[in-house]
């Protein structure tokens, strides 16, 4: 069972206000009473018109949340500094024709609206370029803050119980937020009130983790020398679709545009959160070693992502790694950020998100002060996401049961939150048995081969290949 997207009568004028009224006025499906439609390996994925016709009107499928794919790429390349107005104005009537099933008129008006969005001119004011955004492992490495390579070194005492609690974590996360993501906090507590437990039997499937295991495959044959190119052979080989940025790369590498190419290449979505959710499994690989964990996360994010979305995934992937040295929380948010670039865009807003967690202690206060600050970002942006993690990390005293709280009180990209702020814990703190429990060492795909994964023999293998020299 699905819903129709809601829209206002009239359509806004601006892409973000129409992706905004979207969320406001979306009622969750309770997941409690209808149940999710996750791909299969047998899954046949759409081409075509009807490819066309989904990216007009679609809904995630672990929660329902609707979305318009078209909307979304406008309002992300506004985002990035980019006057997007000739493509706004196009923007109604591939509603209209979406909801009219006017196939024909929506395959031409979609090709305009493309062509339109790829010219659209630099807006020279526009805060985004007040910002850095170095792409080169080399430019990036000198707009660190002189880290060294290895502060952190020395014996993590349970190492490998930690890439286990890492994993259990990550997937619980994920599991806890598939049947609520992408909706806003109001029309979450409408439907379930506090949300504090699973709402249904945990399900580890999603179109996240899939991308960690192709990395883990490249990584396993490659080592330490593993290339962006290795990682992106991976995809091409094991990974049938994708959504958003990662649809996007998978289109280019397949017509042989490969990394950093990939990711950049008429890609709007390459700033949203798909390099930031699959960080972890590079800081699991480099434990308390943050410098090696963002080169790595580098390596993987430029396959689908630029600037700020591989900043992102940097982010992530140290976090993960100073896990398993710090537990002090704010110290590690802030510790993490010397490994990114220190002018860019995405350091500003974890230092935007720091201020607004230090001025408002009531936590109910202050995520609406960063709801309505990152308003003009869509729900699958790196940005609100990343205020809703460091939000939850900040509140959660450690715990991963009351992060996780918090994180479904955010809304957003609950799933993809709730897996980065789930492996942090997990690895700081461990999982506690109501969490884990559940999930009953069992990793769910749609990729053919890995239907069905042991979580501690891929805890497992990690820890293995984590023990691999560092160059």
């Amino acid at each position: 069972m699905t819903m129709t997207i809601s829209l206002p009568n009239p359509l806004p004028q601006r892409a973000w206000q129409i992706e905004r009224a979207i969320r406001l006025s979306a009622v969750p499906l309770d997941r409690r009473i209808h149940p999710s439609h996750w791909y299969s390996s047998e899954t046949i994925f759409p081409s075509g018109d009807d490819l066309i016709q989904l990216f007009w009107e679609s809904h995630v499928p672990g929660s329902g949340a609707p979305e318009i794919a078209y909307v979304a790429m406008v309002q992300s390349l506004y985002n990035r500094g980019y006057d997007v107005s000739e493509a706004e104005a196009l923007l109604p009537k591939g509603i209209q024709f979406a909801a009219q099933g006017e196939r024909d008129e929506l395959r031409a008006l979609t090709a305009q609206l493309l062509s339109t969005l790829h010219k659209s001119p630099v807006i020279p004011d526009h805060p985004y370029w007040q910002f850095e955004h170095p792409s080169s492992w080399e430019d990036i490495v000198n707009s660190m803050d002189h880290p060294e390579t290895h502060p952190y070194q020395g014996i993590i005492h349970d190492r490998d119980e930690k890439i286990l609690a890492g994993w259990q974590g990550q997937l619980a996360g994920g599991a806890f937020g598939t049947p609520i993501e992408g909706y806003h906090t109001q029309r979450l507590q409408e439907v379930y009130g506090v949300i504090e437990s699973y709402l249904t039997q945990p399900e580890t499937i999603n179109d996240d983790v899939v991308y960690e295991l192709a990395f883990l495959d490249a990584f396993e044959k490659r080592g330490r020398r593993v290339t962006s190119q290795d990682i992106a052979l991976e995809w091409i080989k094991q990974i049938p679709f994708g959504w958003s940025a990662e649809w996007i790369a998978l289109r280019n590498l397949n017509m042989g545009v490969f990394p950093p190419d990939s990711g950049m290449f008429r890609n709007p979505y390459g700033e949203w959160i798909g390099g930031q959710m699959r960080g972890m499994v590079c800081g699991m690989l480099a434990p308390g070693f943050p410098f090696e964990a963002a080169r790595l996360a580098y390596l993987d994010g430029v396959v689908s992502h630029s600037a700020n979305g591989v900043y992102g995934e940097m982010y992530a992937a140290v976090l993960t790694s100073l896990a398993f040295n710090l537990s002090d929380i704010p110290l590690l948010l802030r510790e993490s950020l010397r490994y990114l670039p220190q002018h860019s865009e995405y350091v500003g807003c974890v230092r935007d998100v720091l201020v607004f967690l230090q001025r408002e202690p009531d936590a109910q206060r202050v995520w609406e002060q960063l709801d309505t600050r990152f308003e003009e970002y869509n729900w699958i942006h790196a940005y609100p996401n990343l205020a809703a993690d460091l939000f939850a990390l900040w509140h959660s005293q450690g715990e991963i049961g009351r992060a996780f709280r918090w994180l479904a009180h955010a809304g957003l990209d609950v799933d993809c939150n709730a897996g980065l702020v789930g492996n942090i814990l997990g690895v700081m703190n461990g999982v506690p048995a109501p969490w884990r429990d559940p999930l009953e060492d069992r990793l769910e795909t749609y990729l053919r081969g890995k239907e069905h994964i042991s979580i501690q023999q891929l805890a497992q293998r990690t820890a293995r290949l984590s023990n691999l020299p560092n160059n």
